[in-house]
C-alpha cells in the first residue's frame, strides 16, 4: 500500500465518531491475531474458575496493591 493510499485511509478514519474508531481499531487488532483457539479459551476459564474457588475458600493469599506493587519493584530491582 502507497503512502496516498494510506493518506486517504486516515482522512476517512478521522471523520468517524470516536466509538466507530474504536470498533475498527478492534477490529484491526482482531485481524492481526490469527484465528481463535477454542482449547486456549477453555483453558483460561478453567483457571478463572480454579482461581476464583481458592480465594472463596480462603486457600489463597490475597495481597493489595501496594503491597503488590513492592513486590514487583522488588523482583525488578527497582
Amino acid at each position: 500500500m502507497n503512502t496516498e493510499t494510506l493518506d486517504h485511509l486516515r482522512s476517512q478514519i478521522s471523520t468517524l465518531s470516536e466509538s466507530e474508531r474504536a470498533a475498527l481499531a478492534r477490529e484491526l487488532i482482531m485481524s492481526l491475531d490469527g484465528p481463535r483457539d477454542d482449547s486456549v479459551e477453555q483453558a483460561w476459564n478453567d483457571e478463572i474458575v480454579r482461581r476464583a474457588s481458592r480465594v472463596k475458600s480462603g486457600e489463597a493469599t490475597l495481597i493489595n496493591r501496594e503491597e503488590f506493587r513492592s513486590k514487583m519493584r522488588a523482583r525488578l530491582g527497582q
